[in-house]
Formats: C-alpha cells, sequence, structure tokens
C-alpha cells in the first residue's frame, strides 16, 4: 500500500492511498460469502452459491463495492498510522480508481492536529487569590446551617416577606384551566422570587383564607412562555423562627459541644475549600501562561463542533431551568451576539488547551498506568453517586476508555505544567501548590465533607446555583475544565 500526504491547509491534509489488487481478496471472500446468504439461487442453499453465479446474477460490481465497504476503515487507519499524523473527526472519502483485478485507489480529506512543539514553560508565574478565611465567611456559613434547623409556625396575620405561604395556583388562558401550570397546598417563600413573576406581590398582604388575581408568563409546562390568568389562594401563613446561636444548637446541628467548637471547625473546612479553590485556580491560570506562549491554527470544523456542544448543553440547562435563552440574555444583560462570541472566544480557547495538552504528553512522553485509570474510574463513581463497577461497565460498552485515557492523560500533562510555574496569591506569598495538595490529600477532604452535616460556604452556594448561573458556565468553562474533550480524539476509523 502506497500512501501520500498532501497538506491542505495546517489543519486539514489529503491522503492518497494506492492499494494494490490482491489486498482486497480477504473482504472479497467476505463479500461473496455475505452475498450468498442473502441470494435464494435454485439448486443452491443459502450460503453455498459459487462465485461465479453470484457474478452472473448478481454482478461482479456489487461484490466489489461490498468488499471495498469492508477494506475502506482498515485501510484508512493504516494510511493514518503510516503518516504519523493525528486526526480529528471523520473523514471525506472517495473512491478515485477501481479496476477489477489490477488497481483500488481511495483519497481521504480529514481535519488534523498541527503540528508544533510546546515552548519551555519554566519561569511561568501566575497570581491566585489569597486562602483567606474571615469572620464575615464563617459567620454566613453558620448562618446556612442554622437557616437548615429553622422551624415554621402558623401566624394569624397576613403574609410578609420572608414568610412561608401555603399556597393553591390556578392559571387561565382565555378562561381555560392550564393544568401543568396549577397546583395545590405549594409551599411557598415569601419574597424569593423563586417562582412566577409577580406572584410575591400578589401573596404580600395576603391572609388565610385570601386569593389575588393577577397577570403572569407561565415559565414551564406545554403553555411555557404564555401569559396566564393566575389565581392564588393563600391556605396559611407560617413564620420561620431561626434556632439560637449557642450551645445546644451546636450540639443539634453537629458533633460538637459548644458554639465555638462547631466555629472553629467551620474555620477550618473553609480554609481547606479555600485552598482547594487556590489549586483549581493555580491549574487554570498556569494552562492560560503556557496558551499565551502558543500561537497555532486551529481547525474551524473541531472549533464550530465545540460551540454546537456549549450551545447545546445552554439549551439543555436552560430548558431544566423554566426559562427561554431571551430570559437568560435579559437577565445577563447582554445581547445575543456578544454571548455568541463570549461562547466561540471559550470553545477556541478550550479546542487549543487541549490540543496543547495533548502536544505537551508526547513531548513529555507521559503515559497512563491503570491504576490511574481505575482511580479516575473510582473518583468520577464517587461524584455520580454510582458502583465503580457499574461506571466502568459503562464505558466499556460505550467505548469510552480511549476519551478516558485522553482526560487522564491531559490531567498528568496539566499537572506537569503546575509543577515548573511559581504559584504566588494576591498578597505576595509563593504556594508550594504540592505541599498544599498532600496536606489536602492526607485530611481525605472530599470523604470528610461527604459525611459532615455542616455546609461550608462553597457548598451552600453551589446548592443555591441560580438557572443564570448554572448556564452562564456554556459560556464560561475554563480550558482546563474542557482539556477532557473528546473530539479530538486520534481516530482510526473512516
Amino acid at each position: 500500500m502506497k500512501t501520500d500526504v498532501e497538506e491542505l491547509t495546517p489543519t486539514r491534509v489529503k491522503l492518497t492511498v494506492e492499494v494494490p489488487f490482491d489486498e482486497l481478496k480477504p473482504n472479497l471472500d467476505k463479500a461473496y460469502k455475505e452475498i450468498s446468504q442473502q441470494v435464494r439461487i435454485k439448486g443452491f442453499r443459502p450460503g453455498k452459491v459459487p462465485a461465479p453465479l453470484i457474478d452472473k446474477y448478481v454482478g461482479r460490481g456489487a461484490v466489489l463495492q461490498e468488499a471495498v465497504n469492508d477494506a475502506l476503515p482498515e485501510l484508512y487507519g493504516r494510511a493514518v498510522e503510516e503518516s504519523e499524523i493525528f486526526v480529528l473527526g471523520q473523514p471525506d472519502v472517495e473512491v478515485t480508481e477501481l479496476e477489477d483485478g489490477t488497481q483500488f485507489a481511495f483519497t481521504a480529506e480529514v481535519d488534523i492536529r498541527p503540528k508544533f512543539e510546546v515552548p519551555d514553560y519554566d519561569g511561568l508565574e501566575v497570581v491566585v487569590e489569597d486562602a483567606e478565611v474571615t469572620d464575615e465567611q464563617v459567620e454566613e456559613t453558620i448562618g446556612n446551617l442554622r437557616e437548615r434547623f429553622a422551624s415554621l409556625t402558623g401566624a394569624e396575620r397576613a403574609a410578609e416577606e420572608g414568610d412561608f405561604a401555603t399556597i393553591d395556583l390556578v392559571a387561565r388562558i382565555d378562561g381555560e384551566e392550564i393544568e401543568d401550570a396549577s397546583t395545590t397546598g405549594y409551599s411557598y417563600e415569601v419574597g424569593s422570587n423563586s417562582a412566577i413573576e409577580g406572584l410575591d406581590e400578589a401573596i404580600t398582604g395576603l391572609a388565610a383564607g385570601e386569593d389575588k388575581t393577577f397577570t403572569g408568563t407561565l415559565v414551564g409546562g406545554e403553555r411555557a412562555g404564555e401569559e396566564a390568568e393566575i389565581t392564588v389562594t393563600v391556605q396559611s401563613v407560617k413564620v420561620k423562627n431561626l434556632p439560637d446561636l449557642d450551645d445546644e444548637f451546636a450540639q443539634l446541628a453537629s458533633e460538637f459541644d459548644t458554639i465555638e467548637e462547631l466555629r472553629e471547625d467551620v474555620r477550618v473546612r473553609l480554609g481547606r475549600q479555600v485552598k482547594l479553590q487556590q489549586l483549581s485556580e493555580a491549574r487554570d491560570k498556569a494552562l492560560e501562561a503556557l496558551l499565551e506562549k502558543v500561537d497555532i491554527p486551529l481547525p474551524e470544523k473541531v472549533v464550530e463542533e465545540e460551540i454546537s456542544r456549549r450551545n447545546q448543553q445552554l439549551e439543555q440547562q436552560l430548558q431544566m431551568a423554566g426559562m427561554s435563552k431571551d430570559d437568560y440574555l435579559e437577565e445577563e444583560e447582554k445581547t445575543a451576539e456578544e454571548f455568541d462570541a463570549e461562547v466561540a472566544d471559550a470553545a477556541r480557547l478550550a479546542v487549543k488547551g487541549g490540543f496543547v495538552l495533548d502536544q505537551l504528553a508526547v513531548q513529555e512522553e507521559l503515559g497512563v498506568e491503570n491504576e490511574e485509570l481505575s482511580e479516575y474510574v473510582v473518583s468520577q463513581a464517587m461524584q455520580m453517586g454510582v458502583q465503580p463497577q457499574q461506571l466502568a461497565e459503562y464505558l466499556t460498552q460505550n467505548n469510552q476508555l480511549p476519551a478516558i485515557v485522553s482526560e487522564v492523560l491531559r490531567s498528568k500533562a496539566l499537572n506537569l505544567v503546575v509543577e515548573h510555574v511559581t504559584v504566588k496569591d494576591e498578597s505576595g506569598n509563593e504556594i508550594d501548590v504540592d505541599a498544599v495538595q498532600r496536606e489536602l490529600n492526607g485530611e481525605t477532604v472530599q470523604a470528610e465533607d461527604a459525611e459532615t452535616e455542616v455546609e461550608t460556604e462553597a457548598e451552600a452556594g453551589a446548592q443555591d446555583e441560580t438557572p443564570e448561573e448554572t448556564a452562564e458556565a456554556a459560556a464560561e468553562e475554563t480550558p482546563a475544565a474542557e482539556a477532557a474533550d473528546e473530539q479530538d480524539a486520534k481516530s482510526k476509523d473512516a
């Protein structure tokens, strides 16, 4: 087999492959056998029809086409391997020559990762936020915990902001009740602005047994986005009572005997969280600093696919949140053009980051051990709340292991960059990333945080993340978070 490589652009090549016809013999034999199973010729059982009769009744051309289709994936894979190129996505294949008994040739145009060398990254310096825990943060975290142990008592008065009202909602459009937008016995916090716009204003001032009708835009169901006449009826009003911040509360909400012990534990846990955030920020900024030193062309098709993936992710998140994209853009005070530009920039940065980490792994001759794959699967399974064996089986059955290998390899490459970067906080203190990581690992942060009932500020923030903040992530994912994208994994399939 002979392969010529023509560079169409720095990120796209055309392979011209010539194959001696004799190499198609196994594929021809297979084609005859499969066609023999399908045809029905008097006097011959299925699978026993001789090749000459198949040529006569089915046609030699059909056999050749079947053989070529069967041979192309393997031949293309061999051509890629021999050419030592890093292909991206599926090729555009065209059979250019098929002379029975003499010659077979085809071309394949495909995007490739550009060829480049990662420059020296020694001496890079990045600045991260201070790992400071303030008294205000401690009190805010304890306040969040206090909210969890609040109690509700009935109030014989009209609803006010901060109260919890049990309500019935009936939505009508043109006088017809919309069943999937109506509900009964719904507990709602007045002033939370977490439901239909206008509901808080309507409830405020209503006592048990009173109702009010207002016009609002439905946010869910089949009629989402349409205006409806909504009647809210208050069944009861309850006041939230917070427990006193004393030793009794500490014993109720934690394993500690005194409120001061609880405060100190919260401070320690917040300290771990800010250190984790520092490490994450150091990784992101180290990669950003490295990318600034690299100027490479990017395949437009790969970038477009990444943009499409991000937009699909946003649409799914907004749909789950009951929001439209127009609502989201209005909330963020952005135009569609501004948002699209942000997504495109983030997509290009993500693709570039993946290329750079891939090349760095090659230059540094990094590899992935089975133990590292197992650790990754176990870690992901814990985060997803499934058994590691169950996740491993899923990844294997869905051919996701190559993508996992790529992800682990890129993570190792990024770790290598971080090791060579000087990390300082905003106060000018140099941070020993390895020492901080060892400290956190030694304290088994994830296991302890999963078991404790004390929420840190970061954990509370994650649980209280608004739909707008969730959707925003679709436009602002960091290159490090995107470094494991599968789209640029090396493919040998046609």
